[in-house]
């Protein structure tokens, strides 16, 4: 069956559908992984855009029940060159196909992602509609130009918890994995409140593996119900979106910051930016993939990152006096973390848990535990 892919500013990719059929909207962007498929279509930051991958080969060893950053894919729409119709991995439970049906996510095959992805770099990221359904390309392209941009909307309302949990006791339920030398229940040494924008399942078992007791909370959770859980430790999760579409987040960390130490990722990264008094702004094209260079200043080491975020903290805006910068990225000199000088409170953009992506910055977690400590 035949689909298409077509871009607000009139370019038009056909290809084959895959998965389910029908109609999806989102912005178009591009991950340049080469591995990691099933986590990179599960994580709730993808929440709202549609994902082509720029490894021409997808799916070759299948997909699992293990392998998911959240309960459901998150994806709007997922664009790939070829989809493998083998999988062959001994933990493979069926296709990518199959999931992608199973789960009513619309993809399309046979596409040139590598002419897209280059496109996507000249002109950036911009709004798209992908069909099985509609084949007209004039009208496909009105469409994605009529469509709702990521701008200034609060995305994270779609993926946050509705209501509060404890990690422990959902892994339990659901049998998702620990990571290797969790520690058992009932022999942590720190009680952590993680703000759910959007957050991956990896992050839980790394803060579970480091000695924490995870209370999830939604974002829209008051810095007083955060208080009367008496944590040792507040995370800010990653998440979708555009950060200044969730002022509340930001006003619930600024009543929560010099009262507890505060480790944030990606848009909790994004948020503690604009809490700081700062701005944010657009990326052209964002920063996707399991390949991006980042340098810790204090130190000239350079760590081999996972990052998925298509906006930015203005450093221009940052009052230098209270906030020091830690990390930059080495393709584009853009701020990849900070701390504060007053505070206990550091974050960064990239993503230390991986999954999919390098080990290099797991170490962070270690730091969250030493402030805590």
């Amino acid at each position: 069956m035949k689909a298409i892919l077509a871009l607000e500013d009139g370019s038009v990719f056909t290809g084959t559908s895959v998965g389910a059929t029908g109609e999806r909207y989102g912005e178009v962007v591009f991950n340049t992984s080469m591995t990691g498929y099933q986590e990179i279509l599960t994580d709730p930051s993808y929440k709202g855009q549609i994902v082509v991958m720029t490894y021409p080969l997808i799916g070759n060893y299948g997909v699992n029940d293990a392998d998911v950053e959240s309960a459901q894919p998150q994806v709007e729409g997922f664009v790939v060159r070829e989809v493998s119709r083998i999988s062959s991995n001994w933990r493979s439970q069926q296709t990518l196909a199959q999931y992608l049906k199973e789960h009513n996510v619309v993809g399309i095959e046979g596409v040139d992602t590598r002419k897209l992805t280059k496109h996507i770099r000249t002109v950036g990221a911009m709004k798209a509609v992908l069909s099985s359904e509609d084949l007209d390309e004039r009208r496909l392209v009105k469409k994605a130009k009529d469509s709702p941009g990521l701008v200034g909307i609060d995305l994270v309302k779609e993926v946050t918890c509705r209501q509060p949990y404890s990690w422990n006791t959902l892994r339990g339920q659901t049998g998702i994995t620990a990571c290797d030398n969790a520690s058992p229940a009932g022999r942590f040494s720190y009680k952590v409140v993680a703000i759910d924008c959007g957050i991956k399942y990896n992050i839980l078992r790394l803060l579970q593996t480091a000695g924490c007791d995870v209370t999830v909370v939604p974002a829209h959770t008051s810095a007083q119900e955060i208080a009367a859980l008496n944590p040792h430790g507040v995370f800010l999760s990653n998440g979708p979106g555009d950060p200044a579409g969730v002022p509340y987040v930001v006003e619930t960390v600024q009543k929560l910051m010099g009262s507890y130490p505060i480790f944030g990722i990606c848009l909790g990264h994004q948020m503690l930016g604009l809490a700081y008094g700062g701005k944010t702004y657009k990326l052209k094209f964002g920063h996707r993939g399991g390949n991006q260079p980042v340098k810790h200043l204090a130190t000239g080491k350079v760590d081999i990152t996972c990052q998925n975020h298509g906006f930015c903290v203005d450093v221009t805006s940052l009052n230098q006096e209270d906030v020091a910068l830690t990390h930059i990225n080495l393709n584009d000199q853009t701020i990849e973390g900070m701390r504060h000088k007053k505070y206990p409170v550091f974050s960064i953009q990239y993503h230390p848990e991986s999954s999919p992506g390098p080990h290099d910055a797991r170490y962070l977690f270690n730091e969250f535990i030493k402030l805590m400590q």
